[in-house]
């Protein structure tokens, strides 16, 4: 077992230098960088999931162990905020920050990315601590590769609501990013909490240990905003393509088309993918 390297997440400001930021990330495997979200957009955001989110019923819907204890019995899953949330899809996933850093992350090592997944995690009262996973997982040969691999992406992981230890807040252990086995996941006593104000966010690498927490209230209900961004050589979770209407893609910005797979994917080294008849997806689809 290696032990963390950091006895807590460092914090930066949304003004600090994108080298900055991404020099903490790239040592610790993960940082808070506060103030992403104004309390604005934090407020609109929250109302125009919350008819959707009440709907859901917590719990995974697959009668599978595992995959219960790792969605949590008392925890919503929110999937496809594009079509749900008009802030998300005009502000929030078109931010120039997160697309600076995301840019910075990508571009250089494999050219272009898209977004794997953008859902809503809400953890109740009375939900167990998550068990520790990489998000690399989701990939399985990069385990093999260790922290000497390629990134395989990037969470942003926004706090709607407070995050505090008690509540659920996400766990992480610093510098497990750097750690020469994968396979090794850690211990829930390695791990340390991302406490954060509503419109924080943590950045996190695909290679950091973590997990949500424990959620030991009796009446508070942990919200977050998880955008994971990947190289688009990579199979997303969740299929936009299929999921959002023409319509709406076509109200998009351009780097939100892209984001979501209604344009080509030009990765580093290739002509470009995710294309007809060798031709850009915009220009076949009119956008």
């Amino acid at each position: 077992m290696t032990e963390a390297t950091t006895a807590s997440l460092r914090k930066v400001s949304s003004s600090t230098p994108i080298d900055e930021i991404l020099g903490v990330m790239r040592e610790d495997g993960g940082v808070v960088i506060e103030g992403f979200l104004t309390p604005d957009q934090v407020a609109r955001f929250n109302a125009e999931i919350e008819p959707a989110l009440s709907a859901l019923s917590p719990g995974a819907t697959i009668d599978d162990e595992t995959v219960q204890e790792f969605f949590g019995s008392h925890t919503k899953r929110l999937t496809n905020m594009v079509t749900h949330s008009e802030t998300f899809r005009q502000e929030i996933i078109d931010h120039d920050l997160l697309h600076r850093l995301a840019d910075a992350i990508f571009l250089e090592e494999c050219g272009s990315y898209w977004m794997v997944t953008g859902q809503v995690i809400e953890i109740g009262p009375g939900n167990k601590a998550q068990p520790l996973h990489r998000d690399l997982e989701n990939w399985y040969p990069f385990v093999g590769l260790g922290p000497n691999g390629p990134e395989s992406g990037v969470n942003f992981f926004f706090a709607l609501t407070e995050f505090t230890e008690e509540n659920g807040a996400t766990r992480v252990i610093p510098g497990s990013n750097r750690w020469p086995d994968f396979e090794d996941r850690g211990t829930p006593e390695q791990t340390v909490p991302a406490i954060m104000n509503a419109g924080d966010v943590l950045l996190f690498s695909g290679k950091l240990a973590h997990g949500g927490g424990a959620n030991v209230t009796a009446d508070f209900y942990r919200r977050a905003l998880s955008i994971g961004l990947s190289p688009s050589i990579l199979t997303g979770e969740e299929a936009y393509p299929f999921l959002v209407s023409m319509e709406m893609a076509r109200s998009l910005s351009p780097r939100v088309q892209s984001l979501i797979g209604f344009r080509s994917q030009y990765p580093k080294g290739g002509v470009g993918l995710w294309m007809s008849d060798y031709r850009e997806l915009a220009d076949v689809l009119g956008l």
